[in-house]
């Protein structure tokens, strides 16, 4: 009893003190009774923000947190704000040697320390989010973020008084711009005259950066702010300034509700379980899941009131056209920003060069370093 409640009084101390590199463990009460068939699931997560980000982070938590209630999870374990580097390597490797058998790394820059620790614990399934390298005991997961982005360009571009929006965005890589294109693309479908103005942060999670950028476009005449980031602050920032606010990751209503207007989100519970019933079944396989809004893991929130009743009917009207396949995002003919064809007529992006986008569309100004 004293063992459990000293456990108690540190546990209360680390929280309090915002250690960020200790791990939260939720172990669930045991149930009535055990499943009788199956593996147990111990699962973990490596977070690159804290699970109070309103945002990447956050979603996630949301997502572990379904998938812990299935009776065959019985604990779950995470830790927030790890730099992505010999730190995370550490703190996977300290995962897996305490004896969880599901981890996941949710953040690129963990590619390689998740695959240095799978060929380490070849007993453990590794599942990393957003990268490309496979092995026998490591899949990867991400989604096609794309689909509501394009969506949330519409509702931009049928918004925007002054034709410039405003987009914050963390680091030039083919995620991040693949979802800038896609929202540039949704927005000139309904708005031809409508430019997106990228400001860059090179960092996921820097609530001052990120309010600074906003400020940037928003001083150069944007009247609408969406970002690629971790936080509201950008959404914030348009707040302040009389702008209007469209997120990302999950439903930031709250913080901004002035100048709200929608969000691509993540619906993280769905690969989650998914993944952890292979698990306990023994039908894991590596593989490389890449889900759009037809399987539920991304979609667009709920359009506030702030947008009006004919815009929310072309959204959801392009929305059904992408989800039945006739509307494709990159399906040429598409010119680059530079007016070079990057998508020949008749033509449309394999899943391939998708993942490795590295060029900016028509109406995006700004730099890819590419």
């Amino acid at each position: 009893m004293k063992k459990l409640l000293l456990l108690a009084v540190i546990s209360a101390f680390l929280v309090f003190t915002g250690c960020t590199n200790q791990p939260k463990e939720e172990a669930k009460p045991e149930p009535a009774a055990k499943a009788e068939t199956g593996k147990e699931v111990k699962a973990a997560f490596i977070y690159v923000g804290p699970v109070g980000d309103a945002g990447w982070t956050y979603a996630h938590d949301m997502g572990r947190k379904v998938m812990a209630d299935l009776p065959f999870v019985t604990e779950t374990n995470y830790i927030e704000s790890v730099p992505e580097g010999a730190e995370s390597t550490r703190l996977i490797t300290s995962l897996a040697q305490k004896g969880y058998n599901l981890i996941f790394t949710t953040s690129f820059g963990y590619m390689d320390p998740t695959l240095e620790v799978a060929n380490k614990f070849p007993e453990v399934t590794f599942m990393h989010c957003s990268g490309y390298k496979t092995a026998e005991n490591m899949g990867t997961y991400f989604g096609r973020m794309y689909e509501p982005r394009y969506l949330a360009g519409v509702v931009a571009g049928k918004m925007t008084k002054s034709n410039i929006i405003g987009y914050v965005a963390a680091f030039p890589i083919p995620e991040v711009i693949r979802g800038i294109n896609a929202f540039t693309l949704g927005a000139r479908s309904v708005n031809p005259e409508a430019v997106v103005k990228v400001v860059w942060t090179q960092t996921w999670f820097d609530p001052a950066k990120e309010s600074d950028a906003a400020e940037a476009v928003l001083d150069v005449g944007a009247d609408v702010i969406t970002m690629h980031q971790d936080t509201p602050a950008p959404l914030q920032a348009a707040e302040k300034r009389g702008a209007l606010a469209i997120g990302y990751n999950s439903v930031m209503s709250e913080q901004v509700p002035g100048a709200w207007l929608t969000a691509p989100v993540w619906n993280w519970e769905a690969v989650y379980t998914k993944i952890a019933e292979e698990v306990h079944n023994g039908t894991w396989e590596p593989s490389q899941i890449w889900w759009g809004m037809e399987e539920g893991l991304v979609d667009i929130a709920p359009l506030s009131d702030l947008v009006p009743e004919d815009v929310k009917a072309v959204v959801n009207e392009k929305k059904a056209q992408i989800m039945s396949g006739e509307l494709k995002v990159f399906a040429g003919e598409l010119k680059d920003n530079k007016g070079n064809i990057a998508v020949a007529a008749g033509t449309e992006m394999s899943d391939g060069e998708m993942l490795g986008m590295n060029f900016f569309v028509e109406g995006v100004q700004g730099d890819t370093g590419n």
